[in-house]
């Protein structure tokens, strides 16, 4: 799946109560209590920023963000209760992006990580699918087919592009339901006809879709560059 926030700290209390406080606003977050956990998080799941925590119990901060960086370059914001000018140096200059201190204000927290979220979107995530039949774009919300505007309801347009967006994945149902509707008991009936009407949208034959095809059992996988 794919997230907005990982907060990655082992005081189980502080990290949970900030985690329900960033999805209370529409930033989904997850926690992960040490490095163990992120790196199991990472095997399935994506996340656009971190908040990572300098001790952990089973290892350091410090080590964990200069693994991180042989594979991605995602923001990573360091959180701690040490107030050494030595650490922060260290945290910026093996990758971090900014320093936190502990204890943090939540509002001030989510301000700073919703701005690095803006940019880190802005500058690293495509905002516009574009084949040579159909065309999406995300800032305008925007969908052609051959030149042609296609109108879809928001709903309908957002769940088009997070299929764009895990292009060639195979996307489960719940996390449709998760990250498109928000609500993860969202019945498959409704899923089915939302997908169906994008079908008949920006599909040469509806009933023998080549965009977005279904993978039984599984889910919805968008294929990329198929015309």
């Amino acid at each position: 799946m794919k997230y907005d926030c990982l907060i990655i700290d082992d005081e189980k209390m502080l990290a949970d109560s900030t985690a329900e406080y960033f999805n209370l606003f529409d930033v989904r977050t997850v926690v992960a209590y040490s490095v163990s956990e992120c790196r199991e998080f990472f095997r399935e799941n994506k996340a656009q920023l971190l908040l990572l925590d300098i001790n952990l119990g089973d290892g350091s901060g410090f080590e964990l963000c200069k693994e991180l960086r042989k594979t991605t370059n995602v923001p990573i914001l360091f959180i701690s209760a040490r107030t050494s000018d030595d650490d922060k140096i260290v945290a910026l200059n093996i990758g971090g992006d900014d320093y936190v201190q502990k204890p943090y204000t939540l509002g001030v927290l989510l301000a700073k990580v919703k701005a690095v979220l803006k940019r880190y979107g802005q500058n690293s995530q495509k905002a516009e699918y574009s084949d040579g039949r159909l065309w999406v774009n995300a800032d305008a919300k925007q969908v052609k087919v051959d030149d042609s505007p296609v109108r879809l309801t928001a709903l309908e347009f957002k769940l088009l592009w997070y299929l764009i967006e895990n292009e060639d994945r195979v996307v489960s149902k719940q996390e449709l339901f998760e990250n498109v509707w928000g609500d993860r008991f969202t019945g498959d009936g409704t899923l089915n006809v939302h997908i169906r009407r994008i079908r008949e949208a920006i599909e040469r034959e509806p009933n023998n879709p080549v965009y977005i095809t279904t993978v039984w059992g599984d889910g919805y996988k968008f294929n990329g560059g198929r015309q």
